[in-house]
């Protein structure tokens, strides 16, 4: 479904991706872990075309290298950003048609499965953002990055400054939104015991470039990775 190709970025001289190719097929969850300033958000900016880049990206087999960001969310990938980037000073709902953009005639239907998904979020609905607590915002901010119907959704460090049962509750829906709406999701994440736990594969990336890669179970047992991201 989404294929990187020898992807750079670089801020100045700072090399920030050194040529990474990965590739996450559809259905899959696969996950990109790896520690603060390695590289990824980068990645992900790379992809959606918030940073300048080089090298190739394919989405669904088309080329997306040089679309304009809201294009590429028209073709069906989809961002929740580092941070959430709620609209703090909107409410819920407010929040939740920003996300339908491209999908307003759809939105009460939209909007009333995300209620059903996000139970919090309908009790909230009029609730301005910057009112919610942070694991409300970022299930405000997976809603939001729904409303537009994604084929792919992308998060970035979805678990930041959340308590563990709220970062399992977050996982969960992850994990649901794949197994039962078939959503196929690329997930960065800190959180690498987490993150591995429900992806099926991953890769582990230091200093702009991919070190390990493979499927989650055999990531979770390497003695590497628990001595570098488990605390092992």
């Amino acid at each position: 479904m989404l294929k990187v190709k020898d992807l750079k970025v670089k801020y100045g001289v700072i090399e920030a991706v050194r040529g990474i190719s990965f590739d996450v097929k559809a259905k899959e969850i696969v996950t990109i872990i790896g520690a603060n300033g390695a590289g990824k958000t980068s990645t992900l900016n790379a992809i959606f075309n918030l940073v300048k880049k080089e090298g190739f990206v394919e989405f669904v087999e088309g080329d997306i290298s040089k679309l304009p960001t809201h294009l590429i969310v028209k073709r069906g990938l989809s961002l929740v950003p580092e941070g959430r980037k709620i609209f703090i000073n909107l409410t819920v709902e407010e929040n939740l048609r920003i996300g339908a953009y491209l999908n307003d005639e759809n939105f009460e239907i939209l909007r009333d499965k995300m209620y059903e998904m996000f139970p919090r979020l309908k009790e909230k609905r009029n609730t301005f953002g910057g009112s919610l607590s942070g694991g409300e915002q970022q299930m405000l901010a997976i809603a939001r990055a729904l409303m537009s119907e994604p084929k792919m959704l992308v998060l970035d460090e979805p678990s930041l400054g959340l308590a563990p049962k709220i970062v399992k509750e977050v996982f969960e829906i992850l994990i649901r939104l794949n197994e039962e709406e078939d959503v196929t999701i690329l997930l960065v994440e800190q959180n690498a015991a987490a993150a591995l736990k429900i992806a099926h594969r991953g890769y582990v990336m230091e200093n702009g470039k991919i070190v390990l890669e493979d499927n989650a179970k055999a990531l979770l047992q390497s003695e590497e990775v628990k001595k570098k991201y488990l605390g092992g």
